[in-house]
């Protein structure tokens, strides 16, 4: 079934696909050839088999079945195919075969793919109430409620409009059948691959335009739940519509290549097979061959292609832990290429993938990519949710009738019954959708207990966020990423560990800014929920801030006071009570290191006969002495009035100034003078000069102003170098 089959590539026409379409094809360990769609419909002329035995017209699907499942029960399916037979029985395709045919390939389609008895039977009636006189009641009464459901939800799949003038709530309500069950999906997929199989009936603008529609939805769906297997080939089938020139050189490309009398992927799969055989781990060996698309993004990626560039050596194992112990093999007895080592095991794709990534080098310089799994990480990659089976067939030792037992399903479809629900509107749930489809990379970030987070390429700090707490995300104040501060805007990359730095007001708003850093809709749904339920705080978030300032004296856009001269004396006011052996001498705290007790000190003399008082540490100290200023003993009295500039540094949130200020008016501070710097990256830094009647009160004047929410650090200002 997939595109991106194993062991050999060999172009050739696709019978009844678009014209000119060619896929690779290979070996399978029960070769089944193409099904001759003309004599399956005539097969299906011949009107149903006798009861208990099965119509011929089946045999290939009972075939492809059976395979997967051997102790399958066939009597739905023969059921069903009696019952769609004899409903379609004188419809036609366009193509001129029996309309049979349809519902008969796409069941073949999902056979292979290994689905289970349920969707087989649903898939043969996927049409009959859409096209025919049965109802689903009836399909009910003979097949149960389970099939039925199935049966609905893809009927109301096909009167979706999935263009751009897609009506939103139906594709909405579209997604939320399929939320509730994949396997409605999944059928939706197996029927339109099968169409676009046959759409070279069609005039060339309808072809182009399910092309796109294929392209911008369904495959990234495909993607999404995980079924290489029809993405692959839905994606080659596309390419083949949309760039015909482009399709037909890389076409040439692939044939070329077959007719090689060298193989460098052959050879480096005998040399795995040879190093593999001497450890001793039973595995099987085969060669992967790019699909078209795949081949033609390598292409223009590298330019000129290598032989080993169109396809990849994929090693089967039994244990996962044999995955890793072939890794250890190769590496140790091959040249790896340790920069496309990928673990993709331990922490899966967010569509169920699971297998190691390496590459290895030849001793001509090319770099073979080797992919290890397991033979059931192999059916998942190739099905995804298909290969899961039944989602809500009670596990053998759980008796529990239609519960869900096995919730595994891929996160991004989880998440997107969350979605649809968060959404204030459908058309914002569509755009977001949109968007989320376009994205076709994954990261995945670690949080600080190990577990992994799945985000979009791009993902910012908000994402994450979104993602580890819903929406009592409001209240993230800031982030660490590797150990290190960052702010909510800070773009992830893969494999960093993310600690997302939480407040504890249940009353927490987002940012309206936080919108233009959220890339996955799980973010974005859940900032705009909370901006639409609260118009009139989100319309306030900016102006409230400046309120509080202006309440308090205090403007963001406040220019630093200039650093006085080392000759310039602080305010009568910033005195404090210094004494100075300069009898008769005024004294003076120097606003440029603003001394506090119990601050080591140092006193000189400056013109008018006062005393300016510094830190020892301060800058201006040394400078001073080396320019000859006489230096005056000083030291605290007994009352310790003082005045003291603090710098705290602190993520961006509404309502911040406000709630700061509070907390030092509460620790007696009166706030002589303030500086707010332009916000940059989402941090702000706030200068205060403060008045406290006692020094003792600094430590808990930091520490209420390090426990407002936002704010991750309080310091003294540092002494600064003083101009000449």
């Amino acid at each position: 079934m997939s595109a991106e089959a194993t062991n050999s590539v060999t172009p050739g026409p696709m019978p009844g696909a678009v014209s000119g379409a060619v896929t690779p094809t290979a070996t399978r360990r029960k070769a089944r050839p193409r099904i001759d769609l003309r004599r399956l419909g005539r097969a299906a002329l011949l009107g149903p088999a006798a009861r208990g035995r099965l119509p011929d017209a089946i045999s290939h699907v009972v075939e492809a079945h059976r395979a997967h499942h051997p102790e399958a029960d066939l009597e739905p399916l023969r059921h069903a195919y009696v019952l769609a037979e004899s409903s379609h029985r004188g419809q036609m395709r366009k193509s001129g075969e029996p309309y049979i045919t349809h519902p008969l390939a796409v069941t073949l389609i999902l056979a292979e793919l290994g689905a289970e008895t349920t969707t087989l039977t649903a898939s043969l009636l996927h049409d009959t109430v859409e096209d025919t006189d049965v109802t689903l009641d009836q399909v009910r009464d003979q097949f149960g409620e389970e099939v039925r459901y199935l049966v609905d939800g893809v009927t109301k799949l096909e009167k979706v409009d999935y263009g751009a003038a897609a009506e939103p709530e139906t594709f909405r309500k579209m997604l939320v059948a399929t939320g509730n069950d994949v396997r409605v999906m999944s059928i939706k997929l197996a029927d339109r691959l099968h169409n676009m199989r046959t759409l070279g009936v069609m005039r060339p603008e309808k072809q182009e335009r399910i092309a796109k529609v294929t392209r911008d939805v369904l495959i990234p769906l495909a993607e999404r739940l995980g079924v290489q297997a029809l993405k692959t080939e839905l994606e080659d089938l596309v390419f083949a519509i949309l760039h015909p020139e482009e399709y037909a050189h890389t076409r040439e490309l692939i044939v070329r290549n077959a007719a090689r009398t060298d193989d460098p992927l052959a050879e480096v799969a005998d040399e795995v097979r040879g190093v593999l055989r001497e450890a001793d781990i039973p595995v099987e060996v085969l060669i992967r061959p790019r699909h078209f698309v795949s081949l033609h993004r390598v292409s223009r990626k590298r330019g000129r292609l290598r032989g080993s560039d169109f396809g990849r050596v994929l090693v089967l194992v039994n244990e996962d832990a044999d995955c890793y112990a072939v890794l250890g093999e190769l590496h140790t007895c091959m040249k790896p290429v340790v920069s496309e080592f990928k673990d993709f095991i331990a922490v899966p794709k967010f569509n169920l993938y699971q297998s190691l990534h390496t590459a290895v080098a030849r001793e001509d310089g090319q770099v073979v990519e080797v992919l290890i799994r397991t033979h059931q990480m192999h059916k998942v990659a190739e099905a995804g949710v298909v290969a899961l089976g039944n989602p809500y067939a009670p596990a053998p030792e759980d008796p529990a009738d239609g519960e869900r037992v096995d919730p595994t399903r891929p996160g991004w479809l989880s998440r997107l019954l969350d979605w649809q629900e968060a959404a204030p509107d459908p058309d914002h749930f569509w755009s977001t959708l949109r968007e989320d489809l376009a994205q076709d990379r994954e990261i995945t970030v670690f949080r600080p207990d190990g577990g992994t987070l799945g985000l979009p390429e791009g993902a910012t700090c908000v994402d994450a966020a979104y993602a580890q707490y819903g929406e009592d995300a409001h209240a993230c104040l800031g982030a660490r990423v590797n150990g290190r501060l960052a702010t909510l805007s800070t773009v992830l990359k893969d494999g960093d560990t993310v600690q997302l730095l939480m407040g504890q007001d249940p009353a927490s708003e987002p940012s309206r800014e936080w919108l233009e850093h959220a890339h996955t809709p799980a973010a974005r749904i859940a900032i705009q929920r909370w901006l639409t339920a609260h118009p009139a705080q989100a319309e306030s978030q900016q102006s409230e801030a400046r309120v509080a300032e202006n309440r308090t004296g205090i403007r963001p856009t406040d220019v630093p006071e200039p650093d006085p001269s080392p000759e310039q004396p602080a305010d009568r006011s910033a005195t404090g009570n210094v004494l100075a052996d300069l009898p008769g001498a005024s004294v003076r705290l120097a606003r440029c290191c603003t001394p506090v007790p119990p601050d080591g000190i140092t006193g000189f003399a400056v013109r008018g006969g006062a005393v300016t008082v510094h830190r020892v540490e301060c800058a201006a100290v040394a400078r001073m002495k080396d320019g000859g200023r006489t230096e005056v003993g000083v030291r605290w009295g007994e009352t310790a009035e003082c005045r003291v500039t603090l710098v705290a540094e602190s993520f961006v949130r509404p309502h911040l100034l406000a709630d700061l200020t509070e907390a030092m008016a509460s620790e007696g501070a009166e706030i002589v003078s303030a500086t707010v710097e332009p916000p940059t990256q989402q941090q702000v830094r706030h200068t205060y000069t403060v008045q406290l009647p006692d020094a003792g009160h600094l430590p808990g004047l930091m520490r209420a102003m390090r426990d407002v929410a936002g704010v991750y650090d309080v310091s003294r200002a540092q002494p600064q170098p003083q101009g000449g």
